[in-house]
């Protein structure tokens, strides 16, 4: 088999997981948007909120039926079945309307069978270019995009995490639709400052942690609005009333940070080593590690933020999206636009 057909295979299997992913982006819609009316609908009640935090179930008549404290970290609700991790319960599933949980099956198989694709068309890919396939662009973004799918679907065989799904499988579709229009490459050979071991280590420990931050970014966005609801007790009943509670949602996004950011450090460590063996100097100031170190410094005052007493945690989370800025400005701006030594885009 010739390179070219090497090629002709990586780029459909990306494009077939595209459609795939498009597929389970609409099956997790369709399974959020039937988690909606969760609460009352069988009993004509609504549940509302007190200013103290408890909830009653309010009749059609307006006196309330029923009333209990608030949840907290996850604690099982009315609507809910949710554990104390903040998960979906087995008793919470099968509260789920049947055309909800037929959807969250149909999004969590093809989200499987998109991973499937995405890793064969990475293998295709090195196997076309007879290297690691890091060396541009395009392959930084079908290799994150691969660690975003294994990283949730390793996950999500832990725990219950079919809510999360239409978050995981959106940003991960518009990485690849980027990379097959935008930033794609034909296969070239790599600079020399590039043949090296630390290719495969310090790039692709890169990539998996901005996978996982993007997991992470995810979490805080959802964190964000679960707050901002919970908080308001004239707020409207949403698919939200199925997901983790916010102070469990804020718990998963760090336990998220708490994984990619020594891997970032890791990152930005073992970059220093190989800048010393490729041009003599563990530290240029190229523009590319001085926006690896903004990064990594914006994820340390986010845990430093989260660990401080006196901080709200609202706002730790935002240090953190800010953090998730400043990777997609170091990866879709710096790598095209700033020219140092780390101009290895390939566009």
């Amino acid at each position: 088999m010739t390179d070219q057909d090497l090629a002709q295979l990586s780029n459909t299997a990306i494009y077939s997981a595209m459609v795939v992913l498009t597929l389970a982006m609409l099956a997790y819609a369709v399974y959020l948007a039937r988690l909606a009316p969760t609460r009352g609908d069988e009993t004509g009640t609504d549940a509302v909120e007190s200013r103290d935090g408890a909830r009653e179930l309010v009749g059609a008549d307006g006196r309330a039926v029923a009333s209990h404290a608030a949840p907290r970290d996850g604690a099982p609700t009315a609507g809910g079945g949710r554990t104390a991790s903040g998960t979906t319960s087995d008793r919470g599933r099968e509260s789920e309307p049947l055309a909800a949980r037929k959807a969250a099956g149909i999004g969590w198989m093809l989200t499987l069978l998109a991973t499937v694709l995405v890793v064969a068309g990475v293998v295709l890919r090195a196997l076309e270019v007879h290297r690691w396939p890091l060396g541009n662009m395009y392959e930084f973004a079908i290799v994150g995009a691969m660690f975003v799918l294994v990283s949730y679907c390793a996950w999500a065989f832990r725990r219950d995490l079919r809510w999360l799904g239409l978050f995981v499988v959106t940003p991960v579709l518009l990485n690849l639709g980027l990379a097959i229009t935008v930033w794609y490459t034909d296969a070239s050979e790599l600079m020399p400052s590039l043949r090296s071991v630390w290719l495969a280590i310090h790039v692709a420990v890169a990539t998996l942690s901005v996978a996982v931050f993007t997991i992470g970014f995810s979490l805080g966005i959802l964190y964000l609005v679960q707050d901002r609801l919970q908080s308001d007790p004239r707020g409207t009943r949403s698919f939200m009333d199925r997901l983790p509670d916010a102070r469990a949602l804020e718990r998963l996004t760090y336990a998220v940070h708490i994984v990619a950011f020594p891997l970032w450090t890791f990152t930005v460590i073992a970059g220093a080593i190989w800048a010393r063996q490729a041009w003599g100097s563990y530290w240029n100031w190229d523009p590319k590690e001085v926006w690896s170190f903004v990064i990594w410094v914006v994820y340390a005052a986010y845990l430093h933020a989260r660990a401080t007493t006196g901080w709200k945690r609202q706002n730790a989370v935002w240090i953190a999206l800010a953090g998730y800025g400043c990777i997609i400005i170091n990866f879709a701006v710096v790598n095209v636009f700033f020219v140092g030594q780390h101009s290895y885009s390939g566009l």
